[in-house]
C-alpha cells in the first residue's frame, strides 16, 4: 500500500468537516437560508426542507452541504417602474396652469396699477386662460 501526495488543506477541510456543529453553527446556517429566501434565490418549499436539515444536521460538513448550492445572488435589476411612479412623471395640465397663474398674477397686477387698461386687459386675458384650461376634465 502506497500513500498519497499528502495535502495539508485537503486534511484541514476533512477535519472541519467532521466537527460537531454548534447550535450556533446552525443559527448561522439558517441566517444563511433566510437570506437567501428573501432574496428570492431559495423557493419556501426548498427553504423549509433545507431549515429542517440544518436543525438536524451534526456536524459542519452537513452544514456546509445545505448552504453550498443556494443558487448565486442575481444581478440587481432595476424594478419596473409602476404606474403611480408614471403617474408622477405625467405632467397635470391643472398643474401647470395654476403655477402659470401664481407665477403671471403679481406681475399682471403691477402692470394693472401702472397702465390702467392694458393691466385689466391682461388680467382678464390670464383669468380667461386659467379657467378654460382648469374646466378642462383630467385626461
Amino acid at each position: 500500500m502506497t500513500a498519497g501526495h499528502w495535502d495539508p488543506i485537503a486534511v484541514c477541510r476533512t477535519d472541519r468537516d467532521r466537527l460537531r456543529a454548534s447550535d450556533a453553527d446552525r443559527e448561522q446556517a439558517i441566517d444563511t437560508l433566510k437570506t437567501a429566501f428573501v432574496q428570492g434565490r431559495l423557493a419556501k418549499d426548498d427553504f423549509c426542507v433545507r431549515a429542517g436539515q440544518a436543525l438536524a444536521a451534526r456536524t459542519q460538513g452537513e452544514l456546509t452541504a445545505i448552504t453550498r448550492s443556494i443558487p448565486a445572488r442575481q444581478s440587481q435589476a432595476a424594478p419596473p417602474r409602476t404606474a403611480r411612479a408614471q403617474d408622477l412623471d405625467r405632467v397635470d395640465k391643472k398643474t401647470v396652469a395654476w403655477v402659470m397663474f401664481l407665477v403671471l398674477m403679481p406681475t399682471t397686477l403691477w402692470i394693472a396699477f401702472l397702465t390702467h387698461y392694458v393691466g385689466f386687459f391682461a388680467m382678464f386675458l390670464i383669468a380667461f386662460i386659467g379657467v378654460t384650461v382648469t374646466a378642462q376634465p383630467d385626461s
